[in-house]
């Protein structure tokens, strides 16, 4: 047993660690100022952030199940570390950041799996720009296909998830999916948390566009000058009111002046383009091309350190990490582990009959769980079930195996049951169409809305790389108003 296993939970006197995860291609220094902003406003000394390092740079090809893993043990190792200082750690709050919010779902589901929630309270999951749904173009069309092919194919095994394209595990479907089945243990940790919190840029984020980070069937920002946009109150027009995003914009007097000015304007800004354009005329052809080029070569030693981790040889134990993903894959586990116990007992007559009682009764409590519960599968492969999404509750009991199956099941005793996402609006929303999502991605939505998210559209305005200012990747001007937007997390989505 560990130094960890050891300790009692006092959230009194417990510490707080907070870890942000960065996204592909990214860094820790991408999320300095999501950790500044973080430490000026909590100054307490209980409170600590951890920037995850083992997936810089190009390892974040990696892939989302090798990424959360090496979190993971990052996370670990930092408990543990903070323990024997005296520090231990009773809460847990995870941010994660374009890729790095996909990477922190599977990282939370380790932790959940390997009992840490039962010591440490998880507390804040927030994303920013974070593809839940994958980064596929949900538009029809040929060029929509193209680059849904070629997106898939050039980030090794992170474009194949980000894509939908991979097949994970035994499981048949792609890794997100996976990630989002109420079934799962990815889903239940989410569940834990008190607080989950997205921020999703409504324009100019072509790295992670609008429907993907905000879990959205719709996207009623592809027109601007067909909308109202309600922001709000206190927080500039940067944070869009998640109860109210939009109204039909009011018709405009003088409609013959407003496209005269409009056709002006335009005018002129395609004349102060021309350097521009004849600038990317030369430049992009060189761009795309160093861009395949070095796809192909990080694409290669990707799948050497893949390959490489899959054989132990990675400085990752793949026996700590690679436990069932599915909560009946656990139950199972754990059965056969009481079976190998029972196996073992030199205890006679009565004794070994007891024994075998406590077991059926334990198997007889965990099957009831999914007694009424029906799967059926779709032309992808993809479970089509289980759209609701509530814990189960088994009943009591004072052995210790039914404990061990209702840890797995459901968490400590004070779970929190999932709750269904809100949709009432304060007025009535213009219709929008329904995007050209797939069957996999709509299935997705409904068991992340399961789970209950609050979802802020973000609109940046002085900047064309919003994907960056939402987070103030760097010191920039440009990038200030991803200040207001951690500003507005801190005051209203972020508990100590």
């Amino acid at each position: 047993m560990t130094f960890i296993e050891e300790q009692t939970l006092d959230t009194a006197k417990s510490h707080h660690l907070v870890v942000l995860v960065h996204g592909l291609w990214g860094n820790p220094q991408h999320l300095a100022a999501v950790a500044t902003a973080l430490r000026n406003k909590h100054p307490d000394p209980h409170l600590h952030v951890l920037l995850p390092k083992s997936n810089s740079g190009h390892f974040t090809y990696d892939g989302i199940e090798l990424g959360g893993e090496r979190v993971t043990k990052e996370i670990e190792e930092e408990v543990e570390s903070l323990a024997k200082e005296g520090k231990v750690v009773g809460k847990l709050s995870i941010v994660g950041y374009s890729l790095g919010g996909l990477v922190a779902r599977y990282a939370i589901g380790l932790l959940y799996s390997k009992g840490w929630f039962e010591r440490i309270e998880p507390v804040n999951f927030t994303t920013f720009a974070s593809p839940y749904l994958g980064a596929r173009f949900a538009r029809l069309g040929f060029q929509s296909r193209l680059f849904n092919i070629i997106g898939a194919r050039t980030l090794s095994m992170s474009g194949r998830q980000l894509f939908l394209i991979d097949s994970f595990r035994d499981t048949g479907r792609p890794l997100l999916a996976v990630l989002a089945d109420p079934k799962s243990i990815f889903i239940r940790a989410l569940s834990q948390f008190k607080r989950r919190t997205l921020y999703a840029n409504i324009i100019n984020d072509r790295t992670a566009v609008f429907y993907t980070t905000a879990i959205s069937r719709h996207d009623p920002f592809t027109d601007l000058k067909a909308v109202q946009i309600n922001y709000i109150p206190g927080y500039e027009d940067v944070i869009v009111d998640p109860d109210d995003p939009v109204s039909a914009a009011a018709a405009a007097m003088g409609n013959s002046l407003v496209i005269h000015k409009s056709l002006s304007q335009s005018g002129q800004d395609l004349v102060r383009r021309i350097p521009t354009f004849a600038f990317l005329t030369l430049l992009v052809p060189v761009g795309i091309l160093a861009f395949f080029v070095n796809s192909g070569i990080q694409s290669v030693r990707s799948n050497r350190r893949i390959r490489l981790h899959e054989q132990g040889k990675a400085g990752i134990v793949l026996g700590n990490y690679r436990i069932p993903l599915m909560v009946e894959d656990v139950q199972t586990a754990v059965e056969g582990v009481l079976d190998g116990l029972q196996s073992h007992s030199t205890n006679e007559g009565s004794a070994r009959e007891r024994s075998s009682a406590t077991l059926d009764h334990d198997v007889t409590a965990a099957t009831a769980y999914d007694s009424t519960s029906t799967s059926s599968k779709d032309d992808d492969g993809d479970d089509e079930s289980h759209k609701n999404a509530s814990s189960p509750t088994p009943s009591s009991s004072s052995t210790s195996s039914e404990e061990m199956v209702q840890h797995f099941l459901n968490g400590s005793s004070s779970t929190e049951k999932l709750s269904k996402a809100t949709t009432t609006r304060a007025q009535q929303q213009p219709e929008f169409p329904t995007l050209a999502l797939t069957p996999t991605q709509f299935e997705m939505i409904a068991n992340l809305d399961a789970v209950g998210f609050k979802k802020y559209p973000v609109h940046i305005h002085h900047h064309r790389h919003s994907h960056a200012a939402i987070i103030v990747r760097m010191a920039k001007k440009g990038f200030s108003e991803g200040e207001i937007v951690l500003k507005h997390w801190l005051e209203n989505e972020f508990d100590v």
